[in-house]
């Protein structure tokens, strides 16, 4: 049986390096199925995964940042520290402050899902490439993320196997001075479940050294592209559109060149007009005031991008902008259409279709003047601000040729920032509590962190900071069932004895040094983390790390460290971890951009967090 479960993992391993297409969750199912049928666990062991307590707390931690994202909670905050920012190594630093310490406490995922528009954004106004910090995003969120224990899904589904192996220990003392269940006899080293800061003792010495990397070196190797799609941006519908700009809006007190708001890639500001005075050209100096409005020409995707700038409003109807339904759809006028020959202010669109008109176009023509004194034509263009259930009312209208919502114009419920940002705080000063207080007889008491997350992920909902549809959406089930079912594997290797054969013929290999061995499974996490799941690997290496110190007698809590860092930490290629993936297409990046950036840094953290280890627990050769 320990042969079988060996070969269930290499075959999976070597199948997802040969055939890229195949699913994940179902190989890892698969395998799983395998170990099943062969009576190598039983079915209860196998799928005892998907309650698992890391599993419950990423899927309590994808629906927070779910919530968070919705409210705008960090696009505020981004777009407050990036606004002023005037250069690329300024912008660096202060997304490193707000990536480091928000991903420390939130899924790294999560923040990199919620920082790359706003990173985008500033890139689009500074005329930078997306390519030179797309990436050091990515990077820095899993160096914070190796902070806490929350930080990564890594780390909880080493905490969870860790709790659950403990609680499975503690009962066979309570019953019997020695079991013989092979998950607690001599074979298995006695073990703890992690503090909520004991990762981050020396995570966050490969935290500080990585951002030193990527602040001062990252950026004389990461190339220097341009989103696929922006030279496509003269072929574009252009629109005409005015924002009003109120309190709230960054831009307050800021020139036009501060703002970034000149040479913007597929937008242009034509004008101010300030209290019926017009201010055109506009110059790099002018000043922007509260109530101004800022009359642009643009490309949708770029007027979408205006439209999440707290406090810059669309001026066609400013009380409609706040209503947390809103959207933006397109439409185009047919021939029957009662508004042919009205103007945009005559045509009452709130009243007539309960939306609001942003901007037109007009194929051929740049329309200049005040949207309201537009007069409409057929085939015109309309931008509008509509309820969520617009297009699916009118999509067989007499009135529009055309009906359809705009791409990434789902708006961030700003109204919802503050109420969003105590749940956060709830949340992480539950957490801090919780540590100190542990509870380690019930891994579903209140100090558990799946109890703290989807505790706050149900105020989430209940408090308005996103809907049922949304938190439902949040919920990554390819992600959590591959955690799943690569946990039954891992127990599978336990029992089997599959794990105790490769910590003998590892010793047998390597020798006994304590340090030698140490080295040896943090490259081998590595390796394995940069080709497949992160979290596979941690649950799969993990009886791994118990098995071998426990061989030659010694600690298991520096291999469990090093498992942990090393499937936390892939920095090489773009599979070998979520955040990679996500940021490839939007930078324009090639998995030899990865290579050339990640590698040294990989070599880096790799020496940075063994000599960590090998101090912090008195490793020695």
């Amino acid at each position: 049986m320990a042969i079988l479960s060996i070969l269930i993992v290499v075959a999976i391993f070597v199948l997802l390096q040969l055939r890229r297409n195949l699913a994940t969750d179902q190989l890892f199912l698969a395998g799983l199925l395998v170990l099943t049928i062969a009576n190598v666990i039983t079915p209860a062991e196998a799928f005892e995964g998907l309650s698992n307590p890391a599993v419950l707390t990423i899927a309590g931690l994808l629906v927070v940042t779910a919530g968070l994202r919705s409210a705008g909670v960090l696009d505020w905050l981004g777009n407050k520290l990036l606004g002023s920012a005037r250069t690329q190594t300024q912008a660096l630093i202060r997304l490193t402050l707000v990536i480091t310490v928000a991903s420390a406490f939130l899924l790294n995922t999560a923040v990199v899902a919620m920082m790359m528009p706003v990173a985008i954004d500033w890139c689009r106004r500074r005329n930078i490439s997306p390519s030179r910090l797309l990436i050091p995003i990515s990077y820095l969120a899993m160096l914070g993320g190796v902070c806490t224990l929350i930080g990564t899904s890594t780390t909880l589904v080493v905490n969870g196997e860790l709790t659950r192996i403990h609680q499975q220990q503690l009962d066979a003392a309570a019953i019997a001075p020695r079991a013989t269940s092979p998950e607690t006899n001599d074979s298995i080293a006695q073990v703890e479940p992690m503090s909520l800061f004991e990762l981050g003792q020396i995570g966050s010495i490969c935290a500080i050294i990585g951002v030193v990397y990527i602040i001062f070196i990252a950026p004389r190797l990461l190339p220097d592209r341009h989103e696929p799609g922006e030279s496509l941006g003269k072929q574009r519908r252009e629109y005409m559109v005015e924002m009003k700009v109120e309190q709230t809006c960054p831009y307050v007190g800021q020139t036009v060149q501060q703002a970034g708001l000149r040479n913007l890639p597929g937008l242009f500001l034509v004008e101010i007009n300030r209290a019926g005075h017009v201010i055109t050209p506009v110059a790099p100096s002018d000043v922007i005031e509260q109530h101004d409005r800022l009359v642009f020409s643009g490309v949708v995707s770029t007027i979408v991008d205006l439209e999440k700038v707290t406090g810059l409003v669309p001026s066609a109807d400013v009380s409609f902008e706040h209503h947390p339904e809103r959207r933006l759809s397109e439409v185009v006028l047919s021939r029957t259409c009662p508004l042919i020959g009205t103007t945009v202010k005559a045509a009452s669109f709130r009243q007539r279709y309960n939306a609001a008109v942003v901007a037109v176009h007009r194929s051929g023509e740049r329309l200049a003047g005040k949207i309201g004194d537009i007069e409409l034509a057929h085939g015109d263009t309309l931008l509008l601000q509509t309820r969520s259930d617009f297009v699916s009312t009118y999509r067989n209208s007499r009135d529009f040729y055309l009906v359809s919502d705009v791409e990434g114009a789902t708006p961030r419920r700003h109204e919802k920032i503050k109420i969003a940002s105590l749940l956060l705080l709830t949340l992480i000063t539950w957490l801090i509590t919780a540590s100190i207080y542990t509870s380690p007889s019930s891994s579903y008491s209140w100090t558990s962190p799946a109890v703290a997350a989807i505790v706050i992920a149900v105020l989430m909902v209940l408090t308005g900071c996103l809907r049922n549809t949304d938190a439902r959406a949040a919920i990554d089930l390819q992600l959590l069932l591959t955690i799943a079912a690569a946990l039954g594997i891992g127990r599978a290797l336990i029992k089997s004895g599959a794990a105790e054969m490769v910590a003998n013929g590892l010793t047998s290999a390597v020798g006994t040094s304590p340090l030698l061995l140490l080295i040896t499974v943090y490259i081998l996490a590595s390796v394995m983390t940069e080709m497949i799941s992160n979290n596979a690997v941690a649950a799969m290496l993990l009886p791994l790390a118990i098995a071998i110190p426990h061989s030659i007698g010694f600690d298991a809590r520096p291999f469990i460290m090093a498992i942990t860092l090393a499937a936390s930490l892939a920095f090489v290629t773009p599979v070998g971890y979520q955040t990679n993936l996500m940021v490839m297409g939007p930078g324009g990046y090639h998995p030899r951009d990865y290579l050339r950036c990640g590698l040294p840094l990989s070599l880096l953290m790799a020496v940075t967090a063994i000599t960590s280890i090998a101090v912090t627990y008195s490793v020695g050769p």
